[in-house]
């Protein structure tokens, strides 16, 4: 039988996992985030109504959520390229690179909480 909760990743395949769960879930909110888009330049009510919107909590914690994704997807995207070029492929590279994405993730997270919920 597999316990699937004693599996126990190194950093890179959880940095890589997580780079798949994010471009996912990114793909999933992309119908949202341009139906906002549409709505706000629709008309000056509409763009009104999308600004009233994001100024509500429950929504300014979905765009820190998605910013937040979106900053993990792009440096592990970047990382993923650098390894595709053979740079930092090696085991401690491969480690470090990762560590170094997640790293730049809680930087964005600090940055992106302070402007977001000042």
């Amino acid at each position: 039988y597999l316990n699937l909760l004693r599996i126990r990743l190194p950093v890179g395949g959880v940095v890589s996992i997580l780079h798949r769960v994010t471009g996912v879930l990114l793909v999933v909110s992309l119908p949202f985030s341009l139906l906002l888009l549409q709505q706000s330049l629709a008309s000056v009510e509409g763009y009104e109504r999308v600004t009233a919107l994001l100024h509500t909590l429950p929504v300014r914690i979905l765009l820190f959520v998605l910013l937040v994704m979106l900053a993990h997807h792009f440096l592990a995207g970047v990382r993923h390229l650098l390894l595709d070029l053979d740079i930092g492929i090696s085991r401690n590279g491969g480690k470090l690179s990762a560590w170094l994405v997640l790293a730049a993730v809680a930087t964005v997270v600090v940055i992106t909480a302070g402007c977001l919920f000042p």
